[in-house]
């Protein structure tokens, strides 16, 4: 198995990258989820059809990593109906995650496209690469966070901007959850064991998803591989 990036938590020498890691820690960590903000499509299970990055080319590389903080599933998807996966990098614990080198323009039409945005206007990042957090909105996805580096590159994602206790926690729908366990089994860094036990044990699935019944999606994964995914064009 892969060993997860070493995060460095020094703050980044360049204030306008050409390349980020996009860390995704939710459906996103699947590739081919990722692949309809790249190239426009919408993944089976969901209700939504993305159009796409400027560049449809997908990631130079993918890699497993662990932020510090919590996951937990708040809010209604209109994707994909139950709760959408947040990052809170004040909680205590640690998120599975995965990074994606894109170009910085790739990175800002993803956020975009998750905060219900055209993408085409490039983000300036220095904000949050200065400050380590940059809101951009009070939407579900209009909160950027610095997170690290990994070979020198800035690991940003985007989040929420309330704490995780503030808000009512909501299960994730079976869709979305497949997607979620089937992007941390091709990470390759975590057993299936510390994967179901991970998704369990966060806010919003816990109570609702049983280790047992996490556990049966996660071998639904393992034994069918990702879910099919149209794409446009």
């Amino acid at each position: 198995m892969k060993t997860p990036a070493t995060v460095d938590p020094a703050p980044p020498g360049d204030l306008h990258p050409t390349h980020v890691w996009y860390t995704s820690y939710g459906s996103n960590t699947d590739l081919a989820r990722l692949a309809c903000y790249l190239r426009g499509g919408r993944p089976a299970g969901a209700v939504r059809e993305q159009p796409g990055c400027r560049d449809p080319g997908m990631p130079a590389r993918s890699l497993p990593a662990e932020l510090p903080g919590a996951l937990y599933f708040a809010t209604e998807s209109q994707v994909w109906g139950g709760g959408r996966a947040f990052y809170d990098p004040r909680a205590s614990g640690r998120v599975l995650a995965r990074a994606h080198l894109v170009s910085a323009a790739q990175f800002s039409d993803i956020a975009a496209q998750e905060m219900y945005r055209a993408p085409g206007e490039p983000l300036d990042l220095a904000e949050v690469l200065t400050r380590g957090r940059a809101t951009l909105g009070q939407g579900r996805y209009e909160t950027l966070v610095h997170a690290g580096r990994v070979d020198g590159l800035p690991l940003l994602t985007f989040t929420a901007p309330w704490r995780m206790d503030d808000v009512e926690h909501t299960p994730p729908s079976p869709a979305y959850l497949r997607c979620l366990v089937s992007g941390l089994l091709s990470a390759d860094a975590w057993s299936p064991e510390t994967i179901t036990a991970y998704v369990a044990a966060c806010p919003g699935a816990y109570g609702h998803w049983p280790a047992d019944a996490v556990a049966g999606v996660v071998r639904d994964c393992r034994a069918g591989g990702p879910a099919r995914t149209r794409h446009a064009g």
